[in-house]
């Protein structure tokens, strides 16, 4: 099973707990279990992260297409069913049209596609205005998990090491 990762789990990442400054491991981390095919992320996450012009899009730009994958044929089908199940609940129009034109729709199918987990840092939302990753997953079937419970769940250790 691979993780796919939500543009807010780079972003919080960055400005809080693992900058890339302070606490290169967990970028380490990323780029290694991306190697092992274990840590992926998706093209249009890519273009946002990229799109901040700080050293978090250098550090994304340098990633390439290895780690920001792009839709292929195997994602048409979950990109169908994602969108039939966005339009067949009960969010505003608004909130559908939005969805579908954002990372998240695409990220929820790249990972409904694969037997992938997602990752973010969403919480699930009674609100009709907006569709949520992780309602999305629940609705489709799509394991979410936060990035602390991904790194858990895969061991990750961050020690700290003599000074470069």
């Amino acid at each position: 099973m691979a993780y796919v990762l939500d543009a807010n789990v780079f972003i919080a990442a960055k400005n809080l707990h693992y900058g890339l400054d302070f606490c290169p491991a967990f970028w380490d981390w990323l780029v290694e279990n991306n190697a092992a095919g274990l840590v992926f992320s998706i093209e249009k996450v890519g273009d946002e992260v990229r799109a901040l012009a700080d050293e978090l899009s250098a550090w994304a730009g340098a990633r390439g297409a290895g780690f920001f994958l792009r839709p292929d044929a195997a994602a048409v089908p979950s990109l169908a069913a994602v969108s039939a199940w966005a339009t067949g609940q009960r969010y505003e129009p608004a909130a559908v049209s939005t969805f579908l034109q954002l990372a998240d729709y695409y990220l929820v199918a790249q990972a409904h596609a694969g037997r992938h987990t997602v990752v973010t840092h969403e919480v699930p939302s009674a609100s009709v205005r907006k569709i949520k990753i992780p309602d999305a997953c629940i609705g489709l079937g799509v394991k979410c998990v936060t990035p602390y419970e991904m790194l858990r769940t895969e061991r990750a250790r961050f020690i700290l090491g003599p000074r470069p």
